[in-house]
């Protein structure tokens, strides 16, 4: 049964089930990347990253996502459900690792910049779908396409070496936002009851894409 069609207090325990799990993976996230860069093993990663072409990364990590997500459902039982937002929480922050450091050696205050603007704009438009109550299930063909588009950019980007620029990352950034909209609108009205797990790893998947994109804009600003 959609979550939409639940009492009041169903709903209220779903949301705030979804949303603690959404925080912890959040802390998670940001307790690896300190832990990784205060031992020096960031370096070691991008070393790592470097020798490998960034194709073999990317399908590397996609294929892993779909896992980990796969893992979450519903349907997996729930010590796999958790296994599988702990997994993607992990290559979420390994992959970023290579933007990090870049970051970091230019100059380390952008990433707390672009954390700042990243968890605002969440909150902004997570509060957009609260008040106006608005379906936003009509986004859905815009974020297949567009996330389409985009890897087919970054896919190029890669083979014939360029810098997809500021503009791409303005429209990556709208991306996630999008998604964001849309997956919280789903979280309040079409989620079953006991798909927290799942609804939280879709959240933190726009939020870390949001927060890759915004701290790229963050670094083009500084050239």
């Amino acid at each position: 049964m959609p979550v939409g069609e639940l009492s009041a207090d169903a709903r209220g325990s779903f949301l705030v089930r979804t949303y603690t799990h959404l925080a912890l993976a959040i802390a998670f996230f940001v307790g690896i990347e300190v832990w990784l860069f205060q031992s020096g093993l960031a370096a070691s990663i991008v070393t790592l990253f470097s020798s490998v072409s960034w194709l073999v990364v990317l399908g590397g990590f996609m294929l892993l996502s779909w896992l980990a997500t796969f893992l979450a459902r519903p349907s997996i039982p729930r010590p796999a459900q958790y296994l599988g937002l702990v997994s993607y929480v992990l290559l979420q922050a390994l992959i970023t690792v290579p933007l990090l450091y870049v970051a970091d050696q230019t100059a380390p205050g952008m990433i707390a910049s672009a954390a700042q603007a990243t968890l605002g704009g969440f909150f902004l438009l997570t509060g957009v779908v609260v008040v106006t109550r608005k379906d936003f299930s009509f986004l859905r063909t815009f974020l297949i396409w567009g996330g389409l588009l985009g890897l087919g950019v970054i896919v190029c980007s890669v083979i014939f070496k360029f810098d997809p620029g500021t503009w791409f990352s303005v429209a990556m950034v709208l991306l996630a936002g999008g998604s964001i909209l849309h997956t919280t609108s789903a979280i309040m009205r079409d989620y079953p009851e006991d798909a927290d797990l799942a609804a939280a790893i879709q959240l933190f998947a726009s939020v870390a894409l949001l927060f890759w994109y915004v701290l790229r804009l963050f670094m083009g600003s500084r050239r």
